[in-house]
């Protein structure tokens, strides 16, 4: 498993498009019937872009490097590799590692649906839960293990049996290493150099510096990149709402809610004074809302939500805070009451509606300020952005 290889080698080696087999459906990669059903049970249609390179080559045991925007599936795609890959003694087998406490309680939420059907054991460790009921529920020996880099660290010293941990998932690889979690990556590296160990690293963007952290512990990894062309604005009908200036966007927004039967949505601003002045109106109007952004404390927002995935508000009002990693079932409309500054985010955000196969609406409002970065986001994702007809319900 230790190949001494230099950056550039691996970079070169990495980029593989051309070997890999593509899969339409998830009955093709002959999956466990079990996890089949959760698959289904789920709401999993059909593979996405990323789902359908990146499965194949981790259930052959190749270690990978799948790289794909948020919201194409990339939780999808490691969770059902390793419910194939893990078998059925109690004992611990995977370590899936997150930078965030929200995006691994989602991942955790992926493996439990999932999982549904099949007789699994999960385990979430992210600080700020009961370090007591952690180390009670390691002693049960849970094959799949989520969380973050410094709860795991600490497990991993007194209380995790990792003698057995053959699969390592890193997701969001690119944030981990923005955010200065690098020292306790390789540390949990260490723990794992003598394991037979395979390694998905499954990221937004990849950058070179992580391969300095990395070379030591993939085997010649194969790397499988969608481009932003290629991702998944299929499934997701692109509309936008021509309100000309910003103080008529609430009115339209309104009008807009008298029509949709959707259960959920979540929608998007620029700045946190939006969000806080858009609740309060729309609270004045007798509208179930939660608010979240990045000043609040961490455990206010996984609270949040918490909540609204349980369907204890219809709208969620957010910054970009929430753009990565959170996935939400019911919602099948995002609306941009403001244009992302950063055509990347555009992605980021409507990916939250139509994951996995699962239909979903964007509406997009935009100002006559807004016109250029919209045809922008047109020519940058290759996708076309319509004005949304009167009718549009129906096509929901």
């Amino acid at each position: 498993m230790s190949l001494n290889l230099s950056n550039k080698e691996i970079l070169e080696n990495t980029d593989q498009e051309d070997e890999v087999q593509r899969f339409e459906s998830f009955e093709d990669y002959g999956l466990k019937e079990e996890l089949l059903r959760g698959i289904f049970a789920y709401g999993f249609e059909t593979p996405s872009s990323i789902q359908q390179r990146a499965i194949q080559p981790f259930l052959d045991g190749r270690d990978l490097i799948a790289q794909s925007q948020s919201g194409t599936g990339k939780t999808g795609t490691f969770a059902i590799s390793v419910l194939q890959k893990i078998l059925p003694e109690k004992r611990t087998q995977v370590l899936v590692v997150s930078h965030t406490r929200e995006l691994s309680a989602q991942i955790y939420t992926v493996f439990q649906n999932l999982s549904k059907y099949m007789d699994t054991s999960l385990c979430l460790l992210t600080g700020g839960s009961s370090v007591h009921r952690n180390r009670e529920e390691l002693k049960e020996k849970p094959q799949v293990l989520i969380g973050t880099p410094g709860r795991i660290l600490d497990m991993l010293k007194n209380d995790i049996n990792y003698k057995d941990i053959n699969y390592l998932v890193i997701d969001e690889a690119d944030e981990m290493l923005s955010r200065g979690f690098v020292t306790q990556i390789q540390d949990i590296f260490q723990f794992l150099r003598s394991n037979k160990l395979q390694v998905g690293l499954y990221s937004a963007t990849m950058p070179k510096e992580f391969f300095t952290i990395t070379e030591k512990f993939m085997d010649r990894p194969m790397k499988i990149l969608v481009k932003a062309d290629e991702l998944t604005l299929e499934g997701i009908k692109q509309f936008y709402v021509n309100v000309e200036r910003n103080d008529f966007k609430f009115d339209i927004l309104c009008d807009l809610y008298d029509m949709i039967s959707a259960s959920q949505s979540i929608i998007y601003c620029n700045s946190k004074k939006i969000v806080n002045d858009l609740s309060r109106r729309l609270n004045d109007n007798n509208f179930t809302v939660a608010t979240i952004h990045g000043e609040m404390p961490q455990d206010e927002r996984t609270r949040i939500v918490e909540s609204f995935r349980r369907g204890d508000s219809r709208i969620l009002l957010s910054t970009d805070l929430l753009s990565r990693g959170i996935d939400v079932q019911q919602v099948s409309i995002v609306i941009n009451y403001d244009v992302p500054y950063s055509i990347e985010n555009y992605i980021h955000r409507i990916g939250r509606s139509g994951r996995f196969g699962r239909k979903g609406v964007a509406i997009n409002f935009v100002t006559h300020i807004d016109i250029g970065k919209l045809h922008d986001i047109m020519k940058f994702y290759h996708t076309n952005i319509e004005e949304l007809p009167e009718n549009f319900n129906e096509l929901i």
